[in-house]
């Protein structure tokens, strides 16, 4: 890599909105992956699984499949996570596009900031639960805040 590339590289990196970016992007993902991590506790201690070979350690045969079911709790979770994916994968692709756009940094941080409050507060709301409006707000708050971030990019670098 030559000195004037490094130096560009450099400069990106060092950029205040990139380090944000990078820091709620992955505080969010982290998030996403301890989904993961929930799903299984709630199929340990509900003893709901979906595959046979999961149940392996409750015995075989038809003491076995008596495991092989859903229960609530872990379909609470589930769907959750799937929520997540829906909205923190969006948000990585339009919130990276975003922090290129070259937004100021007060305005970065708000959206990110806003973004992750409302990701963190809406797995509460699923998991607790929270009665409604408070997950249905959440999800939608955090959706119109990657909106805005999209609307911003386009207007600041769309080339039709």
């Amino acid at each position: 890599m030559k000195s004037g590339e490094m130096a560009r590289l450099t400069q990106f990196v060092e950029n205040e909105v990139i380090q944000a970016f990078a820091t709620y992007a992955t505080i969010v993902v982290l998030k996403m992956m301890l989904m993961s991590v929930t799903t299984s506790y709630f199929r340990l201690t509900r003893k709901a699984f979906d595959n046979p070979e999961d149940t392996a350690s409750f015995g075989k045969g038809e003491n076995a499949k008596k495991f092989l079911r859903t229960h609530p709790d872990v379909d609470r979770v589930r769907r959750c996570h799937l929520n997540d994916l829906e909205n923190i994968v969006p948000f990585f692709g339009i919130g990276l596009l975003y922090a290129l756009s070259g937004p100021e940094l007060s305005s970065a941080l708000l959206h990110f900031r806003i973004f992750t409050a409302c990701r963190i507060l809406h797995t509460f709301a699923y998991l607790i639960p929270l009665p409604q409006p408070s997950r249905g707000l959440s999800w939608a708050i955090g959706y119109v805040v990657t909106f805005s971030m999209a609307y911003n990019v386009m207007k600041s670098v769309l080339y039709l």
